[in-house]
């Protein structure tokens, strides 16, 4: 368990990052999903860009507490590469080609 209070900030980012992500299911299931935008389906997407900026963030926390705080719980160490991950996906959906 982390020690330092930013890193169980990141710790419960990435909690929040994982029940949002769990509740954007259950409206996509809801409301039958998404639609031709991101936008077309409101609820949805709030709850997506929650769930992405959550995650992201405890990346970024996670980052800062090991870096500044030398904190060095493993649960951190997970936030940081799930959020890394997060950014990698999200920079892939932006940059890459449209098919």
């Amino acid at each position: 368990m982390p020690k330092t209070t930013i890193g169980k900030w990141s710790v419960g980012l990435i909690g929040a990052f994982f029940i949002l992500l769990m509740a954007g299911s259950l409206v996509a299931s809801a409301t039958g999903g998404g639609g031709e935008t991101f936008f077309d389906n409101i609820p949805l997407s709030l709850t997506m860009l929650g769930a992405v900026v959550s995650g992201v963030l405890a990346g970024v926390v996670g980052l800062v507490a090991v870096i500044k705080k030398r904190e060095r719980a493993v649960l951190v160490y997970i936030a940081i590469l799930i959020g890394l991950m997060i950014t990698v996906f999200m920079l892939g959906e932006f940059i890459g080609p449209d098919h």
